[in-house]
């Protein structure tokens, strides 16, 4: 996202609207991810350092920061590089002590979300997959 980050208001009800986006279109996905924000406060999202920063005698410096370190949540409809004009993209922040706040609320919306959501078939797998088992022979039971 170019803006840069929305807040968390904003964020949650872009996610229900992204959510009955998918939820009236016969397929399609919602791709939610999150991240601790790296370093300084700064929206870097490298997992490393900034050079230099490195305690030289701990190579897993970075695993005990002084503070807390804020959230960086996303999500998108995971639309390809060929519908990149379709895609859509959500980020936000969450300060260390808005944690449990957010959570509760972001497990509620994500839940109504997935309510209409039909489980996926997968029966032509397994039948693909027992069948590779077999040796690609189908093996006929004499009673």
């Amino acid at each position: 996202m170019a803006s840069g980050h929305l807040s968390v208001d904003e964020f949650f009800s872009q996610l229900k609207e992204l959510f009955d986006s998918r939820r009236k279109a016969d397929h399609g996905s919602v791709f939610l991810t999150q991240k601790r924000l790296s370093y300084n406060g700064r929206t870097s999202t490298s997992p490393s350092p900034p050079p230099g920063t490195k305690v030289l005698d701990d190579p897993l410096a970075d695993l005990h920061p002084d503070s807390p370190l804020p959230i960086l949540i996303r999500a998108t409809n995971g639309k390809s590089k060929e519908h990149r004009k379709d895609k859509i993209k959500l980020s936000t922040v969450v300060q260390p002590g808005d944690l449990e706040v957010f959570y509760t609320r972001y497990a509620e919306v994500c839940k109504s979300g997935m309510q209409g959501m039909r489980k996926r078939d997968r029966s032509g797998r397994k039948k693909a997959k027992a069948k590779k088992k077999k040796g690609g022979v189908e093996v006929e039971k004499k009673s």
